[in-house]
């Protein structure tokens, strides 16, 4: 029964989501921009649209290089330690007995 109220339950928010979408299109000032036809009124509509792309893809710009900066010092601590270990095992059957 419990996956049935689930179910309701997300279908009456997406449905509650599209009922409200076609109210709210944009905040008000961006609404203004768009609404003007005059080149600054859609410059600044433009300038609106690539600021709200560029705060959208920082997280994942700053997540990607914070990531790949600590793989590549991962992958170099690895490759250090072995070959350390390749050193000293060249060095251990160097020994004349």
């Amino acid at each position: 029964m419990r996956p049935i109220i689930q179910i309701a339950l997300i279908g009456a928010v997406c449905l509650a989501a599209l009922s409200v979408a076609s109210v709210l299109q944009a905040c008000p000032t961006c609404k203004d921009g768009i609404a003007g036809n005059d080149p600054v009124s859609q410059a600044t509509a433009s300038g609106y649209f690539y600021s709200i792309l560029f705060m959208m893809a920082m997280p994942f710009v700053i997540i990607g290089t914070f990531g790949s900066a600590a793989y590549l010092s991962i992958r170099r601590a690895r490759e250090s330690q072995a070959r350390l270990r390749g050193e000293r095992a060249e060095a251990c059957t160097d020994v004349d007995p």
